[in-house]
């Protein structure tokens, strides 16, 4: 199975937020949306990503409000992302390894959409699910 195929399944879709917001912005962008991840854009161009995690990290060094503290002071710039035509075999491999829970897929330099680790668990879960009805169906015939 490859990646474009969760796409299709899940939507393309983005939350995203503006590099200019203030971290209790994104908070509130985060409880809204019952999401983990904002993709920060400006405009169409993917400049990074803000995770439950970097507001955590933000709070821990600064001490101070939320509504002083911007997005693009502490969103992770250095993005790995994924492509439609990755298995999501590898894609678990790299999220797993890396230690990312949201990974944002890439068409060049356009975004096509963006998996979850529970996206991608749910992929693999779905493949064996059918691979086990099949085994089960052959054993028994």
């Amino acid at each position: 199975m490859r990646v474009n195929e969760i796409l299709r399944s899940k939507g393309d879709s983005v939350y995203q937020i503006s590099p200019t917001a203030t971290l209790a912005e994104a908070v509130d962008t985060l409880v809204k949306f019952n999401c983990g991840s904002l993709l920060v854009l400006n405009n169409e161009t993917v400049l990074g990503i803000i995770t439950e995690r970097d507001i955590l990290k933000a709070i821990a060094s600064q001490r101070q409000s939320l509504n002083n503290l911007l997005v693009r002071d502490f969103m992770t710039q250095d993005l790995i992302t994924g492509k439609p035509d990755d298995e999501v075999e590898n894609i678990m491999g790299v999220m797993t390894s890396r230690r990312v829970r949201h990974l944002p897929i890439m068409e060049g330099e356009r975004l096509a959409g963006l998996v979850s680790i529970g996206d991608v668990v749910k992929a693999q879960y779905d493949i064996l699910t059918v691979e086990n009805h099949y085994l089960k169906v052959y054993i028994q015939s």
